[in-house]
């Protein structure tokens, strides 16, 4: 419920006022009674106009008079009963170009045009129009020009649009991604809106002025218009609004960064993705729609890129992921691009800052193969020379391979030198949970030293903003494409910019309390664990340091390899039945059938019997003859061998002849309906319990093989829940259209019956272990096998009801202990007061480096500013220089001055904002050790 102070229930009371008001103007207001003209008191004025402010009412004469520098406003006229539309030119008004009016010129009507199109804030205007035809005019087009219109043409212009139309679209179209179609129909809608008066399309015209102002705005913003060799001397990316707060050598880092005690605070973050909305369907070629600046901005250029990938595509065989469901890789050779000239985008931004980097953007033409994102990878980075590059990517774990080798087939400009590089890489920190447990520790960046709280999703929050332009942009040629992303990554770039001051501040304003928060927390628990654990304190130290120095070292943040599963107990048993032959000590009732595989062989059936329940239970009531006839051999197969079994069975458990006989009677007599494969009780010794006897050796083989049948459960759950994680990710970002939804939906269906039968299979498990434990005096096994819940089957990231990333709990199924019994207790307890200290450090350390890693981006940001500064200052002076006339060379120098003027107003509004905290920061001085060994083996 509204309250009743809410301002929409207040105006609700005056809502009757408004709606009378609204209606009054649609007649003459204050003069009914007296009509006279505003200006000149002549009797009976008819005319009022739309777009000035106020109702007044003007005579033929005085409207025009009023209008000669409006001309493109909207008129209406009295009628003796309502206001109907008149235009200024049917009134006469006409447009004089080059000369406002004719006094000085000798024949300022020589060209003149009555059809003209001019298209404006207000709508589409046919009006009547003037050119100067003097001896020392300008051409048609610099007339328009230099009255703020747009030609259509360079050659006898009929349609131009006002420099005020072209600014309010350019806006518009970044914050609301509206297109150039839906905006010029509404300006058409503006015109006429009862489809009853012919308005002229110039759709396409407005459509080409648009592409050409993005183009001209972006070299004029980029200091192109006062280089004295003309635009065409533009290099590759230099149009590219570069990140402040990045290291960029000569520009805002000492000249000693090289040889800088603390080098890391010089890398360079980078951040690999894909984004597969960004489509371009397979309309017209680069012959007929080329791109107007190829390479100067943020895509590559295009020959270039298009011709090394045709050069190379027997080289583009991708190797298959060894890590868990990463589609990226495994389908790169899949990925449907039927129609489609490029299938997506694949980018490369500033990891930290969230901006494109110049020459960091490419179409992609099937998939995200590696040879298309090594291309962009290395094209960017000769824009940089700094030697310490941190790179994240979704599929970094694999990527990383063999870069070096794949780097061999690129051009010599394009080569890194490894010698001279420390490169690390990362996997970003919301996708890291689809990973496998390695690539969770190898590639995370929490556990690396110099990189801070950096998370790697830059990417992912800049397709946010470009994504809604993707139903304009696939129907685009590939020039007007590649242009109209460009512009709009320098929208995005250039407001990143501006925004700096406030975040910032925001950042290190919640990083300063992180710090100390977890710096405080490290010392309390290193409190805790001296005395007990001192010796093994200083060790853990010796090891993480020589992990961060040398990544190939064992890495103290993994837990040690689980060794139980069903294939090295069986083998274990196997040995044991080996060693019992040769030692005579073999006590086999069956020359077959051995004790182990006895209880083996009843494990695998127990598991057939229940996915022959899954079975039946999918076929469902309208199954078809073949669907049946498969069950129904599937059914005998099952039955003849549960029977062979449990004559076998009978041998070493006679007891299990009285139970059966006793269950047959409870259940009806030999008379009832023979039970189905699935539902005959097997009596393995956990079922049997105390109510009959059992060797204990049959127990303690069983016990054996629950235990890792319970733990090949569990990691059963671990990988299938990755993989949906994998999959749910990868259909929301790429899949589009019913029928790869439904394939995604089918799959993840597969995946889902896998997490069921393992967690099923879990049950059972962990139902025997819970029997046979006292009877064979197991203990310590329950804090590594708990109960299984429900809501335990869950996903790193996943919450539950109610819970926050601040305040969730990880599923006990993540962190579960996984070493044998008689060794769990001592040795996982010290191995968990390893991790967990590895990781207080880590933190620890990494909000520690944020804090040095803000300061030092925000004394960057001041000091690129002023950079950029000279630089306008320095176009000034050769503005000044330039063979140009007066009133140009005023214009470049002006310019410059006042871009001058806005980079040094940023800076000292962010220098003002950031004054207090940066001093509170200064005091915040916690020892920081880190280490410069971050490279890692890509070979």
């Amino acid at each position: 419920m509204f309250n009743q102070d809410h301002p929409l229930l207040m105006w609700l009371n005056h809502r009757a006022l408004f709606l009378r008001e609204m209606i009054r103007l649609e007649g003459r207001c204050n003069q009914v009674s007296v009509p006279s003209c505003l200006k000149c008191d002549s009797p009976n004025p008819e005319y009022k106009c739309r777009d000035c402010l106020g109702p007044e009412l003007y005579c033929s004469t005085c409207i025009l008079s009023v209008h000669v520098h409006h001309p493109l406003h909207r008129l209406q006229k009295w009628n003796s009963q309502y206001f109907e539309r008149i235009s200024l030119k049917t009134l006469g008004l006409r447009i004089q170009l080059g000369h406002t009016t004719g006094q000085h010129c000798p024949n300022p009507r020589r060209a003149f045009n009555d059809d003209f199109i001019i298209i404006d804030t207000f709508g589409i205007h046919e009006v009547s129009l003037d050119f100067c035809g003097c001896a020392i005019t300008e051409s048609h087009m610099q007339q328009l020009l230099r009255m703020s219109l747009f030609p259509s043409t360079t050659s006898d212009p009929k349609t131009a649009a006002t420099f005020r139309v072209l600014e309010q679209y350019h806006l518009l179209s970044f914050e609301s991604k509206v297109s150039v179609y839906e905006f010029y129909h509404a300006l058409s809608r503006m015109s006429d809106n009862t489809g009853l008066l012919l308005v002229k399309d110039r759709y396409e015209s407005f459509l080409r002025i648009i592409r050409e102002w993005r183009h001209l705005k972006m070299l004029k913003r980029s200091g192109r218009g006062h280089d004295p060799k003309g635009v065409g001397a533009t290099a590759q990316g230099e149009c590219a609004v570069l990140c402040p707060a990045c290291p960029h050598p000569g520009k805002n880092i000492p000249a000693n960064w090289k040889d800088a005690p603390r080098r890391w605070l010089y890398g360079l973050f980078l951040a690999i993705d894909a984004n597969f909305r960004l489509k371009r369907k397979a309309v017209s070629n680069d012959s007929v729609d080329p791109s107007l600046s190829s390479g100067w901005a943020y895509f590559v250029e295009d020959e270039a890129y298009k011709g090394f990938l045709d050069s190379n595509l027997d080289n583009t065989q991708e190797v298959k992921s060894t890590c868990s469901s990463h589609n990226a890789v495994n389908m790169a050779d899949t990925k449907s691009n039927r129609g489609l000239a490029a299938t997506g985008l694949g980018t490369v931004d500033c990891a930290r800052h969230n901006m494109k980097r110049p020459n960091a953007v490419g179409d992609l033409q099937k998939g995200e193969r590696y040879i298309n994102m090594d291309y962009l990878f290395l094209s960017t980075l000769r824009h940089s020379v700094v030697d310490t590059l941190n790179v994240s990517y979704d599929i970094a774990c694999q990527w990383h391979k063999k870069l070096w080798h794949r780097m061999s087939a690129f051009p010599v400009s394009m080569h890194l030198l490894p010698a001279f590089k420390t490169i690390s890489f990362f996997v970003p920190k919301f996708h890291l949970p689809a990973h496998i447990e390695a690539c969770q520790t190898s590639f995370s960046f929490n556990f690396k030293s110099g990189v801070g709280r950096t998370d790697g999703e830059a990417p992912e929050r800049g397709w946010a903003n470009i994504n809604p332009v993707a139903s304009s942009t696939k129907e685009m040629g590939p020039g007007a494409r590649r242009d109209t992303l460009d512009d709009y990554f320098g929208d995005s770039n250039w407001k990143k910019v501006v925004g700096l001051g406030h975040t910032m501040l925001r950042k290190i304003k919640d990083a300063l309390p992180e710090q100390q928060n977890h710096h405080e927390a490290l010392d309390d628990l290193e409190e805790g664990l001296r005395g007990e654990y001192s010796a093994a304190l200083t060790q853990w130290r010796e090891q993480v340091e020589a992990w961060e120095r040398d990544p190939s070292k064992p890495n103290p943040f993994e837990r040690k390899a689980e060794t139980v599963t069903m294939a090295s107990v069986r083998l274990e048993l196997a040995k044991d039945d080996q060693n019992d032959i040769q030692t005579g000590a073999c006590l086999a009732l069956h020359e077959d059938c051995t004790p182990s595989v006895l209880i083996s062989t009843g494990l695998e059936l127990e598991e057939q019997q229940r996915r022959m329940k899954a079975g039946r239970a999918i076929l469902g009531v309208h199954a078809s003859e073949n669907q049946e006839g498969k069950l129904l051999q599937r059914n005998n197969t099952l039955q003849r061998r549960i029977d062979t079994w449990t004559k076998l069975q009978e041998l070493y458990m006679p007891s299990l002849a009285a139970l059966r006989v006793s269950e047959r009677s409870v259940s009806g007599g030999m008379a009832a309906a023979v039970p189905t494969p699935e539902a005959i009780k097997l009596w393995l010794p956990s079922q049997i319990g105390r109510t009959a006897p059992c060797d204990t050796r049959l127990q303690a083989i069983e016990w054996k093989l629950r235990y890792a049948q319970a733990h090949d459960a569990l990691r059963s759950l671990r990988s299938n829940l990755r993989a949906q994680t994998a999959i749910l990710k990868y259909k929301d970002r790429n899949l589009r259209g019913q029928g790869a939804n439904t394939r995604a939906r089918n799959t993840l269906k597969a995946v889902e019956a896998r997490l069921e039968a393992a967690a099923s299979t879990y049950e059972c498990a962990h139902k025997a272990l819970v029997v046979l434990a006292p009877l064979l005096n197991q203990t310590g096994w329950h804090s590594s096998l708990r109960p299984l819940n429900r809501a335990d089957i869950r996903s790193m990231t996943d919450l539950l009801w109610g819970e926050s990333e601040g305040t969730r709990k990880l599923s006990w199924i993540w962190n579960m202990r996984g070493a044998a019994p008689d060794e769990m207790d001592k040795d996982n307890t010290l191995e968990d007061m390893r991790i967990e200290w590895c990781k207080a450090r880590a933190r620890a350390m990494r909000w520690a480096e944020e804090v040095e890693l803000l300061k030092e981006e925000m004394r960057r940001i001041l000091q690129f500013l002023e950079w950029d500064a000279q630089c306008w200052d320095e176009r000034g002076l050769e503005g000044a220089l330039q063979d140009v006339d007066d009133d140009e060379r005023e214009g470049l120098i002006a310019y410059a001055k006042r871009q001058s003027s806005l980079r040094r107003r940023l800076a000292a509004s962010f220098r003002t904002s950031w004054t207090d905290t940066l001093a509170l920061a200064d005091t915040c001085n916690y020892s920081l050790v880190t280490q410069e060994g971050m490279d890692i083996d890509i070979d």
